[in-house]
């Protein structure tokens, strides 16, 4: 889920800076040191959007830079379970298909990647359904549902599942869509 964040912080601003107007210098100071960070609290930090309000600048012993608190509003991305989400199939591997969603890849599992028995062409890199015959293969569109997130500093893992109706490929859906409406 993307979502618009507020967060009040401590910014460093390197004396290179010191030659802009101080809210430009404190935005590219956060852009440099915030931004495309994973924050376990807040999700995946895309993009500062303003600056809201700036306290009076600190200098420290031993640093020519000057630290200011701020607060500032701020674009993320946070996985939420059960949330659905549309994505591209970016791989595919024998044991599941992995899916961008957002700034952040997210993996279905073989058994989750359809309502059907699965098989993996190896040779092509395709989930296979022995019964429909749908396939799954890197470059498609997929809708999924979240089901597992967790996200620190030292793992990204956001599991997801397409063993739904309107769940999986979306030209199936579509094509499932047009036969109901006839």
């Amino acid at each position: 889920m993307y979502k618009l964040i507020t967060i009040e912080d401590k910014v460093r601003v390197d004396p290179k800076k010191f030659d802009m107007d101080i809210k430009s210098a404190i935005k590219k100071s956060l852009q440099e040191t915030v931004e495309s960070k994973l924050n376990p609290e807040v999700g995946y930090m895309l993009s500062v959007d303003e600056i809201l309000k700036i306290g009076e600048g600190r200098i420290y012993p031993g640093d020519g830079a000057i630290y200011y608190d701020v607060m500032y509003r701020m674009l993320a991305f946070m996985p939420v379970v059960n949330e659905i989400v549309m994505g591209e199939i970016v791989d595919v591997a024998s044991f599941g298909a992995f899916i961008r969603i957002g700034p952040l890849d997210a993996m279905a599992h073989i058994s989750q990647s359809m309502d059907d028995k699965v098989t993996f062409d190896k040779k092509n890199s395709i989930f296979i359904g022995k019964k429909t015959k749908k396939t799954l293969k890197e470059g498609d569109i997929v809708r999924a549902r979240i089901v597992s997130v967790s996200l620190s500093k030292n793992e990204k893992k956001i599991a997801l599942t397409m063993r739904s109706k309107l769940l999986g490929n979306i030209k199936y859906i579509e094509q499932m869509k047009k036969r109901v409406k006839k």
